[in-house]
């Protein structure tokens, strides 16, 4: 059998479902190129399993998801993200929950490498996309163990558990864009990874006002986890599309403007929110020693800042995406950010 032969690669248990790259040693070589770090540096230990994670095996499993080599700095960086501990990956990996790790790519190796943030953001069609998500997932699996049915016990999964990569659509946003917010330099190139559900579809073509806008998109996302789970026990990530920001922006909201109204107006009584007869599940408030007063106004949402408001997808239809997170700030999943090294950056 020779080397190239597809079939060996799903015999070793490498792959993902889906046929790979042979990685042999001259289509690795030729990914370490995409880096000047050494094959041997450690990125840190790959939960749940916590296997060595060097630069060579994220140049092999780079290989195996078809990247090209100067996707390889946006692979690193994603795998530290993956691997800190403020990210649970090991808690995200085993869960019976839905999530996967998302990838989001700022700054100007968007272009530089053809990452989509517009039409079809989250679907096919764009190798660096496919292909970048993918190498993180394929990590999971062979340096972190996260094997299906096996360690990583997600009673559903979704399609983002094969890749789920994209960019902020910066040029089509009204607003300063996402990694400025986190405190980097608007030229940096970054990446944030965030545990997150499927892509919650919203439709508003009506709409006129930001205020109009933000209860729509808001009670839309009422019903994330539970329509009754208030407040959420995690980050959500909400994915603007360009016309909807304009229509924020043109009433003269900025992100952190529509995250505090969505966290200020989004809310029912508690009385509302305790399981009945018809609605078995309730808020987790009653699980606290002093559940709140029947009249007591809940949020949807923990915090303004466990909202994260991203620029993203076409510039026509009226649309936007919820994402809600894995778990809580405390026990669950947080968004982490790093900035692409520059040793991983053309020189």
């Amino acid at each position: 059998m020779s080397q190239d032969d597809l079939e060996i690669w799903f015999e070793k248990g490498v792959s993902d479902g889906l046929p790979v790259i042979p990685p042999t040693r001259e289509r690795v070589e030729r990914m370490l190129a995409g880096t000047r770090r050494e094959r041997d540096e450690l990125l840190g230990a790959m939960p749940p399993n916590y296997g060595r994670l060097t630069v060579e095996k994220a140049a092999i499993n780079a290989v195996l998801a078809g990247c090209r080599p100067d996707y390889l700095p946006v692979v690193i960086a994603a795998a530290e993200c993956a691997c800190d501990p403020a990210f649970n990956l090991h808690g995200v990996a085993t869960s019976t929950h839905f999530s996967a790790p998302l990838v989001l790519v700022n700054g100007p190796i968007r272009p530089r490498i053809g990452l989509n943030s517009s039409f079809g953001v989250f679907g096919p069609g764009y190798r660096a996309n496919a292909t970048i998500g993918r190498a993180l997932r394929l990590l999971m699996i062979n340096i972190g163990g996260a094997r299906p049915g096996e360690i990583s016990m997600s009673t559903f999964g979704h399609p983002g558990r094969y890749t789920y990569c994209i960019a902020e659509n910066e040029e089509a946003s009204p607003w300063p864009a996402y990694h400025v917010g986190r405190g980097f330099a608007p030229d940096a190139s970054t990446i944030t990874l965030f545990a997150g559900d499927a892509p919650h579809g919203i439709s508003d073509h009506s709409s006129r006002t930001a205020r109009e806008l933000g209860g729509s998109l808001g009670w839309s996302m009422a019903s994330l986890w539970n329509s009754k789970h208030f407040p959420l026990y995690s980050h959500t990530m909400l994915v603007v599309g360009p016309e909807h920001a304009r229509t924020f922006a043109g009433d003269g909201w900025s992100k952190a403007d529509l995250a505090r109204h969505l966290f200020e107006t989004i809310r029912l009584p508690y009385r509302d929110l305790v399981p009945g007869v018809d609605h078995g599940e309730g808020t987790n408030l009653r699980f606290v020693a002093s559940p709140p007063p029947p009249d007591q106004m809940v949020s949807k949402f923990p915090s303004p800042e466990e909202l994260h408001v991203v620029v993203a997808g076409g510039t026509a239809g009226r649309f936007s995406v919820a994402i809600p997170g894995w778990l809580g700030t405390r026990n669950g999943s947080r968004p982490v950010s790093r900035a692409i090294n520059s040793i991983d950056l053309p020189a």
